[in-house]
């Protein structure tokens, strides 16, 4: 079969090791952008959050013509909570650009995206991104990468990857640390010489594993993946295989293709293209089979890790609900939460016996927290629980929970006190190395739960200087009680605004989560108690004025400012008797029972039982 003039390829590494801005380079090399035309930095971070995280969430498609190729290229999410987006997209590519930072080396992720890379047999070229870093060493991360090539059971072919050197910032690379800094087209040029031409047979007739979900305001629904068989054009009859078995017959509305930063309207597509298909069938799904013929079989989909985390979601319920968001109702996050299940495979929802909530399952807890984000940016108020593991039971019955093998970079001096933080949490320490240029490395295994809020810890005890990133490991043996929190909590006993006279009585307390003017319902945390347990607090007591007080005094008055919590901060920082209220405009921390005395009769309820069980 002659050569198809078509690459596919997905680009993989390690959170913030320049996937993104590499795409920007490949894109204005390719004639994305007209000479007139300002070039967009991180092009294809298109959500809001991914620009302000600065990490790409979901995969993405684009294109690239040179010299008569075609090379589509996926963007993919580096973190390990949005993997299900690269596993997926695998099916979809035949080759992986590794990139990895020529500093850093490879890291947790690295291995975690290459192992899924390799195990589909796809041809890796390796970029060492950011040679123009201070104290970059291009050959020890090329020696570290052959290594971890080792590692994964690479094959002969695979561990021969031919690897490109450059700054994706700065806009060259080469085949060579000692070439010249030009461009991108020597890497481009790789890509055409090393990533193998899609295994497509033109002459069949039409197949195409959905691999991505993508919606269109006019036609709908839009399946995205590779043609392994045959083409496709408007109008063509096809047949959805589902994975039940059942088939559904329909006909192409419309089909799209990428190029740049677009998706534009085609007339068709061929073998080993990657297309979308718009074929009117709403519950299309990813991982099912588009086919022109009937007695078509379903083609195999990549298996998915299971999700690892639990959160409930549930309607608003507190005194301030409704007076900020438009989407209040639990139909309206069912059918939101409903919504996310068709483009992302990798959560999971549950109805509860209790109406208004809902059990959210995913990775990890940043995943679940980008989809608050998501829907309080959408007009939802919603409250979320703190995020707990899923466990399982083993084939004697004894409980099981996930563990994770956790990495930690940071400065020397602070490793005593990360050592004792993991013991805290259940951790058991595996590895540890320190470079000459005074920076440790830990390894460890540690069960999920300990995972939840760590990261928060981590900065804290480092002063900002301790990076981690993780992998799920596998289920082990329960390893018993770990307490994440060892602080309690100001709640307010009475609804107001906060005043700027009560809230510094409260100062000597502990530290203030409001500030004067902020609403304030009863059962609201304000603060934090460096003692475990709660105090009941009244943040919004005014001053009563006499003939010899004024209010002028408070005016002047300085307060401490509050601790204002980003989302995913929240969550991890709330107990189990503590929920996050996201709504478009605030994030507020509050009891689950808000009402203090039904509070403490179900507290001396729970003690009860517990001492039951003890006994």
């Amino acid at each position: 079969m002659s050569d198809i003039k078509i690459r596919n390829l997905a680009i993989i590494a390690h959170v913030d090791h320049g996937k993104t801005t590499l795409v920007d380079q490949l894109l204005q090399a390719g004639g994305t952008y007209r000479e007139n035309q300002a070039q967009t930095e991180r092009a294809m971070d298109s959500m809001d959050l991914e620009r302000e995280k600065g990490i790409t969430i979901k995969a993405k498609n684009t294109a690239i013509l040179f010299e008569g190729y075609t090379i589509n290229i996926v963007d993919t999410p580096g973190h390990a909570d949005f993997g299900a987006e690269v596993e997926r997209v695998m099916k979809m590519v035949d080759g992986v650009l590794l990139v990895v930072d020529a500093f850093g080396g490879p890291q947790a992720q690295t291995r975690f995206v290459l192992r899924k890379a390799l195990a589909q047999g796809l041809k890796p070229i390796v970029v060492i991104n950011k040679i123009d870093r201070p104290l970059a060493d291009p050959k020890k991360v090329h020696d570290q990468v052959l290594e971890l090539f080792l590692d994964l059971d690479a094959t002969e072919e695979q561990f021969d990857a031919p690897f490109s050197y450059g700054s994706a910032r700065d806009g060259y690379f080469m085949d060579s640390p000692d070439d010249e800094k030009v461009d991108c087209i020597p890497l481009i040029r790789q890509i055409i010489k090393h990533i193998p031409a899609p295994v497509a047979d033109p002459d069949a007739p039409f197949s195409m594993l959905v691999s991505n979900i993508e919606w269109d305001n006019f036609v709908g629904r839009v399946a995205v993946g590779k043609i392994l068989g045959g083409s496709i054009k408007k109008g063509d009859p096809v047949w959805l295989l589902r994975k039940d078995g059942t088939k559904v017959q329909s006909k192409v509305l419309k089909t799209f293709t990428y190029s740049g930063l677009a998706t534009t309207d085609s007339e068709g597509c061929g073998a080993g293209g990657i297309v979308g298909v718009a074929a009117g069938i709403e519950n299309i799904d990813i991982g099912e089979t588009l086919s022109g013929t009937a007695d078509a079989s379903p083609l195999p989909f990549v298996e998915i890790d299971p999700p690892t985390v639990q959160m409930q979601f549930s309607i608003n319920d507190g005194p301030l609900a409704g007076k900020e968001g438009k989407h209040v109702t639990s139909r309206a996050i069912r059918d939101r939460l409903m919504h996310e299940l068709k483009t992302n495979i990798s959560v999971q929802v549950e109805d509860t016996d209790t109406a208004g909530i809902f059990n959210v399952s995913a990775r990890g807890a940043m995943q679940i927290a980008v989809l608050v984000e998501q829907m309080r940016r959408e007009g939802f108020e919603v409250l979320v629980s703190r995020p707990t593991v899923i466990y399982r039971r083993d084939d004697k019955g004894k409980l099981q929970e996930p563990y994770e093998t956790l990495y930690i970079e940071a400065p020397g001096d602070y490793t005593q006190g990360i050592l004792k933080t993991l013991v805290n949490r259940k951790g058991v320490m595996e590895n540890m190395d320190t470079e000459p240029s005074g920076r440790t490395f830990i390894q460890a295994v540690i069960p999920t739960r300990g995972l939840i809020g760590f990261e928060t810890e981590l900065v804290n005890l480092t002063s900002g200087h301790g990076i981690m990133s993780h992998l799920f490991k596998e289920y082990g043996p329960h390893a018993g009680e770990i307490v994440n929190r060892t602080t309690g909590t100001l709640v307010s006993m009475d609804n107001g605004n906060a005043t700027t006279y009560s809230l510094q009585a409260l100062e000597d307390r502990g530290i203030l989560f409001a500030a004067p003017g902020d609403a304030i319902y009863a059962g609201m945390l304000v603060g934090e108690n460096p003692r475990v347990g709660d105090l009941p607090v009244n943040p919004v007591k005014e001053k009563h004025l006499d003939n010899m007080r004024s209010a002028g005094k408070d005016k002047t008055s300085k307060l401490t400012p509050p601790i204002r919590f980003s989302l995913e901060r929240a969550i991890e920082y709330i107990d189990a008797d503590e929920l996050v209220e996201a709504t478009p405009k605030s994030i507020r921390l509050r009891k689950r029972i808000l009402d203090a005395s039904v509070r403490q009769r179900e507290k001396k309820k729970l003690d009860a039982a517990t001492a039951e069980v003890t006994v």
